[in-house]
């Protein structure tokens, strides 16, 4: 984060119960402005950031034990703002702001270090949108692109390489939302504007946003996490 220097801090909560975060070590790097998060039930992962400049670093921790986080290895290419979803063996990292928007869409095996391998391209160059996943499929959020923000919403198979395909379109065109979800639904919440809206989509069916309901109050470049519930 940048609050108020870019910082290397990561901190916790355990979900189902109320309370204040804590510690839980730090980053190998100090970084901000979207670097891309995605986890096994295992391993969390980030990848990417600034700390001004844009960077590859990828590094992990285990999340059942606190501590600093180890090198992963690094992406294709340097670049922030980056949408990242997974599944228990693949993390995948889609887009990102180079400083131009990319399509670049990367992949990790989460349980074995190394360097990340090219996946395949969205089919808009975008930054600052945002990303959720099944099991099989990842959903993509398309933020910012070099026409403005939009509306739509792409996805690729996890365990195929290839180019992403279309999935639908949200409700209002948005760029820096959250996201949420479990294996069954993906929200995403908030967004430029700012703005209070909440949509959401089924994850194994293709089809248009529907509207879930409305954040107590609107706000731009929020932050989600989730359980199953």
């Amino acid at each position: 984060g940048n609050a108020p220097s870019v910082t290397d801090t990561i901190e916790y909560v355990t979900i189902s119960t109320l309370g204040n975060a804590q510690d839980f070590g730090n980053l190998t790097q100090s970084s901000y402005v979207g670097a891309g998060g995605c986890a096994s039930r295992t391993r969390g992962i980030r990848g990417g950031g600034e700390t001004p400049s844009k960077q590859d670093t990828i590094d992990f921790v285990t999340i059942a034990s606190t501590g600093n986080a180890t090198d992963f290895g690094n992406l294709t290419q340097g670049r922030s703002q980056v949408n990242a979803f997974s599944n228990q063996t693949r993390g995948i990292f889609a887009g990102g702001l180079t400083p131009t928007s990319q399509t670049t869409t990367d992949y990790i095996t989460i349980a074995q270090t190394g360097n990340a391998v090219d996946f395949g391209d969205l089919t808009i160059a975008s930054y600052g949108g945002a990303a959720a996943s099944s099991s099989v499929r990842g959903v993509v959020f398309v933020g910012y692109t070099s026409g403005g923000s939009t509306n739509k919403i792409e996805y690729f198979t996890i365990a195929t390489t290839g180019n992403a395909i279309d999935f639908g379109d949200r409700t209002v065109s948005i760029y820096y939302p959250a996201t949420a979800f479990n294996a069954t639904r993906a929200l995403w919440a908030g967004g430029n504007g700012p703005i209070n809206t909440i949509d959401f989509v089924t994850t194994a069916t293709t089809g248009n946003a529907q509207d879930f309901g409305d954040l107590t109050t609107a706000r731009v470049t929020p932050a989600g996490a989730s359980s199953s519930t």
